[in-house]
């Protein structure tokens, strides 16, 4: 299965994170335009870089002008993830992870929140974000974790279910709409956590460093 990491012009990941996802099997880097300024810092090479070209600073582009891939596209009806996601899709990748997608702009993280759900019957997407890990989900799952793990659980429609085995505050066919009622900082009290959803799209989010730790990913 094709995997992808696609880094962003937010706050730039490690490169440690970068490193363990690309031995996760995420091992085709693609920068979001001034995504590659990140990647340059932290001294990552991209297969490819995909946007505007409007935030990627000038010696960056020169950088990694024989290193990568440079693709423009000039099209303003998408963001620049959006641009490469779109690619990635075109070339067959089924699962992305999102890197530097969060940052200063309220905005453009609630957007890339949004990409997730506007690509999820396209491509698998899961977003990092400083120590949390974000999964959408919109079936029946079971979670490897370990007992005292903080698992919050958010939905968007009120005609969605879900139902958990393996979770201290249990959920029994609950609606979760934005807004209005939340599962925050669930904690796992068994080594699965088993999520039935019905009706819509959730979100998982989990602490990145205690899977990491676990080897739960």
């Amino acid at each position: 299965m094709k995997k992808c990491l696609i880094i962003a012009n937010g706050k730039s990941p490690t490169k440690k994170v970068v490193e363990y996802f690309y031995a996760k099997g995420f091992n085709i880097i693609i920068c979001a335009d001034g995504g590659a300024n990140s990647a340059n810092k932290i001294g990552v090479i991209p297969n490819f870089i995909i946007g505007d070209l409007d935030s990627i600073s000038l010696s960056t582009l020169k950088y990694f002008k024989d290193k990568s891939t440079i693709i423009q596209i000039k099209r303003q009806n998408d963001t620049d993830v959006e641009k490469c996601l779109k690619f990635a899709i075109k070339k067959g990748f089924k699962e992305a992870i999102l890197l530097g997608v969060t940052g200063d702009r309220l905005d453009h993280t609630i957007c890339n929140l949004g990409i997730v759900i506007k690509f999820f019957d396209k491509i698998k997407i899961y977003l990092t974000a400083e120590s949390s890990f974000l999964t959408p989900i919109n079936n029946d799952i079971i979670i490897k974790s370990k007992i005292g793990e903080t698992i919050s659980i958010y939905a968007f429609d009120k005609d969605t279910r879900i139902t958990s085995i393996g979770l201290k505050y249990h959920l029994n066919k609950a609606s979760l709409p934005f807004g209005v009622r939340e599962s925050t900082s669930n904690v796992s009290i068994s080594n699965e956590v088993k999520l039935k959803v019905s009706s819509g799209i959730i979100f998982v989010i989990r602490d990145f460093n205690f899977m990491k730790k676990h080897d739960l990913f």
